[in-house]
């Protein structure tokens, strides 16, 4: 499976930065308590001195959101939407170790990350506009359509895993109980990016060798010609 962003969107976008983590061997056994929250009060922190509006990761896609003709105060990006809920109920709620995980550093990271199941991929998997014809699952099990333009997780089989890009992602290829391995891709947009990006991916790599004992393979996309092979 090969996975990579389309060159217009590294045109419309050339300061994006985008990691990705491969790994196999995940079960939903694993004690990720201690990890979530040292993660959790990183984000505690921060908040406690500045809404997430303000930060700069969030402002960034807030900017990148309104390029795509979208009102960013209505659809906002996944971290975003994350450290918002987090603010306001002070926990989020437990869904998967590995869920837990990646929400977790996302809100410490105030970046967007990804988690998809790739047994429910088909294909590559290509971040591109949509055509309007491709599918997509909502959490409540409801078949959508993207609308023509919109940014999209899309795989072969025209399955789309995520919409409005960084917004939402889709209910079909959602990590569950019997999922084993993964992609995970995070995205920023901010002048710290690159940095940032890659201490969430070493942060990731290491709760993921103690939770599961597993070896996760990483990369860092920074241009059209760069794809990750998994």
């Amino acid at each position: 499976m090969t996975f990579r962003h389309a060159t217009e969107l590294w045109n419309e976008h050339p300061e994006l930065v985008a990691g990705v983590l491969h790994v196999e061997g995940i079960g939903a056994a694993a004690d990720v308590s201690a990890h979530v929250e040292r993660l959790s009060e990183v984000a505690r922190a921060r908040l406690a001195s500045a809404t997430e509006g303000s930060f700069p990761e969030v402002q960034a896609w807030r900017r990148a959101f309104s390029r795509m003709g979208l009102k960013p105060t209505q659809y906002r990006s996944a971290s975003e939407a994350l450290l918002r809920r987090f603010r306001t109920d002070g926990a989020l709620p437990r869904i998967h170790p590995l869920v837990d995980l990646c929400n977790a550093t996302s809100l410490a990271f105030a970046i967007p990350v990804a988690v998809i199941d790739l047994d429910q991929v088909t294909g590559d998997l290509q971040v591109r506009h949509a055509t309007g014809d491709e599918t997509s699952l909502s959490f409540r099990g409801d078949a959508e359509h993207p609308e023509p333009g919109e940014v999209i997780f899309a795989d072969d089989g025209r399955h789309a895993h995520a919409r409005r890009w960084s917004h939402r992602q889709s209910g079909a290829s959602a990590v569950q109980d019997g999922t084993t391995r993964v992609l995970i891709v995070a995205e920023a947009m901010h002048d710290s990016a690159r940095i940032d990006v890659e201490s969430l991916l070493s942060e990731l790599v290491a709760a993921i060798q103690d939770a599961w004992a597993a070896r996760p393979r990483t990369a860092l996309l920074t241009g059209p010609d760069e794809r990750f092979e998994a």
